[in-house]
C-alpha cells in the first residue's frame, strides 16, 4: 500500500470524506469475501496471503487495484486492528426508495439511532429475516462507517439503505396503505399482534424512543412484554424479537 493509497484510507475513516468520494472501506476476511460475492463496484483491494484462495475463486472481478500487502499495514490504516486478511475501497452504491407496490411484507426503518454497532446488527438482523430495505432518518449514524459494517459480518451487500426524511416518506407510505408500526414500551403485545398488510416497523433511538414528530404518523405501536425487572431493552435485540414475531405470523 503506497503513500497515496494509505491517505485514500484513512480519509475514508472519516464521514465528510466518505461523502465527498461516494467510497467506503470494508475489512476482515467474511466481509471482504460477501464483498467479493456481490455486485458491488470494488476499487481496490489490499490482502494478505490469508485471503489468496479467496482471491482466486473470483479472479473475474474487476479490480482497478489489487495488490498484496501486509497485516500490519492493514492494521496502521484501517479501523480494525484484529484485520489480518485484507481492506478494500468500495463505491457506494445508489439505490432509489422503493415506491409503496414495491416494498416487501416487511421493511425497517430507524429514527435516530446513532450506535454503529447497533446500526450494524440491525443490518444482520434484516438479513437474516429476508428484509431488503432499511430507511434511517437523517439523523441516524452513517451506514457506511468502518464499526457499521464491521458488524454487520456481510449483510451490507444485501440490504438496500436508504438516509430520508423519515416524516415524508413514512407519511407518504401510509397514505398508500402501509402499515407504519412503532416499537414502544406501551403498545399492542407483539407476541399477539397480526399482520395482514404490507408494515414498516420504527425503531427509535436507544435513548430516547420513537421522536415524537414520527409518533404522530403511527398506525399502531407494537411492545414487547416485560417480565422481569430491566428497564429497557437495546434496540438491536429489540428489533430481533419484534421481526421474528412478525415474520413468523
Amino acid at each position: 500500500m503506497n503513500k497515496r493509497w494509505s491517505k485514500e484510507v484513512r480519509g475514508l475513516l472519516q464521514k465528510k470524506k466518505r461523502k465527498e468520494s461516494n467510497r467506503f472501506i470494508v475489512e476482515g476476511r467474511k466481509n471482504i469475501e460477501e464483498l467479493l460475492r456481490s455486485d458491488l463496484t470494488i476499487e481496490c483491494l489490499f490482502y494478505t496471503e490469508k485471503l489468496h484462495s479467496i482471491i482466486d475463486k473470483y479472479d473475474n472481478k474487476s479490480i482497478a487495484v489489487l495488490q498484496e500487502t501486509t497485516a500490519e499495514l492493514l492494521k496502521q490504516n484501517g479501523h480494525l486492528q484484529t484485520n489480518d486478511s485484507g481492506l478494500a475501497v468500495v463505491h457506494i452504491p445508489t439505490t432509489s426508495i422503493p415506491h409503496s407496490t414495491d416494498l416487501e411484507d416487511l421493511s425497517l426503518a430507524l429514527d435516530n439511532v446513532k450506535d454503529p454497532g447497533n446500526l450494524g446488527t440491525i443490518l444482520r438482523i434484516a438479513d437474516w429475516y429476508g428484509i431488503k430495505n432499511i430507511f434511517l432518518s437523517k439523523e441516524c449514524t452513517d451506514a457506511f462507517a468502518p464499526k457499521v459494517i464491521a458488524s454487520t459480518m456481510g449483510a451490507f451487500t444485501r440490504i438496500n439503505v436508504h438516509q430520508v426524511d423519515l416524516i415524508e416518506l413514512l407519511t407518504q407510505y401510509k397514505q398508500d396503505n402501509i402499515a407504519i408500526l412503532g416499537a414502544d414500551m406501551v403498545g399492542t403485545d407483539i407476541h399477539a399482534y397480526k399482520s395482514n398488510q404490507k408494515s414498516v416497523v420504527v425503531m427509535g433511538s436507544e435513548s430516547h424512543g420513537i421522536s415524537e414528530n414520527v409518533s404522530g404518523i403511527l398506525n399502531e405501536k407494537i411492545t414487547i412484554p416485560r417480565y422481569g425487572q430491566a428497564e429497557s431493552l437495546n434496540v438491536a435485540i429489540a428489533t430481533a424479537i419484534i421481526c421474528d414475531n412478525i415474520v413468523r405470523k
